[in-house]
């Protein structure tokens, strides 16, 4: 009887321990079935001041509904601020959540290349059973080797019509609008991996609405009876002890180019087939005669660039809005909406205008700021407005949290995922920190690095000069009056040196790491002329792009 009772125990506990680990199971296997798919859309260089949902003087011309359905079901972030603005660097940012003096890749120059044997978040993400993709434009100078089930993206800027894409078999061409074609092959990719038990990652990365904007055959001409309202600073003078800002070539008036960017030319667009350039010149050509007629200068001819280039840039970003309500309502068709979290940004900010430029690379606000809307249905509180530091070295962190796995140690920046919870934490960012590298280039702008608080930004620019500037933005949030050496913020300097002086170190930036970037920009610029193409005659640019061609094959 004893023996009997002896085994009876221990079979007992052998079926209790058999429950347990079992529960256990189910319960894991309940969590990894709970963590949401993750939807991530990247657009280039879209303007925050291009989204009707932040307002400004564009809202009511040019509204974006569909994008403004995230921010209606989700949070709108006023202050998510850019490490690099600049195109590549700041996608190399996202991936790692590191800053470009310890991912590597500090600026766009001719022949960059992004290392992708580094740690990214594909990788950490498939290790905790995501399925990832990475699609459309990445602009890294190469296609990753590890941390994507799916790469299917455009090689280098890509093109607005008929796209070649580069895949895992290769590269290929497709005939259209290259903003619908991305839209398309994400809800083909999405519908082919939605599972219950896998959650996905997509990174969908648009073109548009990146130089030399070029609108869509169904968007074309739709702002051509639309005054453009002008920024207050269109013809910025750059006064107020603010001679740095004079020194670039990026404004409407001089750098912008009459046949690439505002389309005023007899030639056909490159790459269009016959059905496309019809479409483009029924358009375009009275657009041509009128200013051939005219013959606007001066003052005159600033605001007709500035309203061709707007009307054009505003299209571009009208077809990417059409693209995210087409997904969305997908989501919704296919039963995915309560179970994705959908974040909509873009690489940074740009200009639109504001003193009297386009482009990006400044570290001032317009070109600092990027959009940020993120849509969880039943994790953030619909129509949310949060006002935190917030920046596009979190994202990678945020991406991870997510998904309830380990954030490594050497990531940089913080997650987000309490501040969409609505609770953001204690000591969270009061200051944030920026480093601009592409000096010398095409536009001019200098080497640079900052720091921004709530309240005030200093920035030091350097290389070939030696310069540093202050704003007061409560006073002056156009960044209109350069307030360093002014005595009455004498203190208030003081404590921005001492914090930039911290995050340099935090972050791990230093002046000998300066150095060691110029260096190897004039090694690069030794190794091949083209890395300063705008120094080059058109027949010097296309000999030596003929021979680099040669030297890859």
């Amino acid at each position: 009887m004893k023996k009997k009772s002896v085994y009876l125990i221990i079979g007992c506990c052998l079926l209790l321990s058999c429950n347990g680990n079992k529960n256990k199971t189910n319960v894991e296997e309940q969590k990894i079935q709970e963590r949401p798919n993750i939807l991530f859309i990247i657009s280039d260089d879209h303007a925050y001041q291009a989204i009707s949902a932040y307002g400004g003087r564009l809202a009511e011309v040019a509204p974006t509904p569909n994008i403004d359905r995230i921010a209606k079901e989700g949070m709108l972030f006023e202050r998510c601020l850019v490490t690099n603005s600049i195109c590549g660097p700041s996608r190399a940012a996202i991936l790692t959540g590191k800053y470009s003096h310890l991912n590597g890749f500090v600026d766009n120059t001719f022949g960059s290349k992004f290392d992708f044997s580094q740690q990214t978040f594909g990788e950490l993400l498939q290790q905790a059973g995501y399925k990832t993709g990475v699609l459309g434009k990445l602009h890294l100078g190469d296609k990753p080797t590890k941390g994507f089930d799916y790469v299917d993206i455009l090689p280098g800027q890509g093109t607005y019509y008929n796209p070649i894409f580069i895949n895992e078999e290769g590269q290929y061409e497709l005939e259209g609008y290259t903003t619908e074609i991305i839209t398309e092959k994400a809800i083909k990719w999405m519908d082919s991996v939605k599972s219950d038990k896998q959650p996905f990652m997509l990174f969908l990365g648009h073109k548009s609405p990146h130089r030399p904007w070029q609108p869509g055959p169904n968007e074309l001409g739709m702002y051509e009876n639309v005054e453009i309202p002008e920024p207050e600073s269109l013809f910025d003078d750059y006064s107020g002890n603010r001679e740095v800002a004079g020194m670039n070539y990026m404004s409407i008036s001089d750098a912008m180019k009459m046949a690439q960017d505002i389309k005023i030319t007899d030639q056909p667009q490159n790459g269009f087939t016959e059905k496309q350039q019809k479409m483009w010149d029924s358009i375009y050509v009275p657009i041509n005669k009128k200013y051939k007629k005219e013959k606007p200068t001066g003052d005159d001819l600033t605001r007709f660039k500035y309203q061709r280039y707007m009307r054009d840039y505003l299209a571009s970003v009208a077809g990417v809005d059409k693209g995210v309500g087409h997904i969305l309502d997908y989501l919704k068709e296919a039963g995915l909406e309560e179970n994705t979290i959908v974040i909509y940004t873009s690489d940074q900010g740009f200009y639109l205008g504001e003193h009297g430029w386009f482009d990006k690379r400044w570290m001032y606000k317009e070109s600092l700021r990027t959009p940020l809307l993120v849509k969880w249905p039943g994790k953030v509180e619909p129509g949310t407005v949060n006002t935190d530091l917030v920046s596009n070295i979190d994202f990678a962190e945020t991406f991870l949290d997510i998904a309830q796995t380990e954030i490594p140690q050497d990531m940089q920046g913080k997650s987000l995922l309490p501040i969409l919870e609505g609770n953001t934490p204690q000591g969270w960012r009061n200051a944030h920190y920026y480093h601009y590298y592409e000096h010398p280039s095409e536009h001019d702008v200098r080497r640079h690095y900052g720091i921004t608080t709530e309240r005030y930004k200093l920035i030091h620019f350097y290389y070939d000069l030696d310069k540093w500037e202050m704003y007061d933005l409560k006073k002056d949030p156009s960044e209109m009056h350069n307030i360093y050496g002014d005595p009455t913020y004498a203190d208030v300097q003081s404590k921005l040196h001492d914090n930039l002086d911290a995050l340099r170190s935090k972050y791990q930036d230093n002046d000998s790491l300066n150095q060691k970037f110029i260096e190897e920009y004039h090694e690069k610029v030794k190794q091949n002329p083209l890395v300063e193409y705008w120094k080059l005659s058109p027949e010097e640019m296309q000999r030596l792009y003929q021979e680099y061609l040669k030297s890859r094959q």
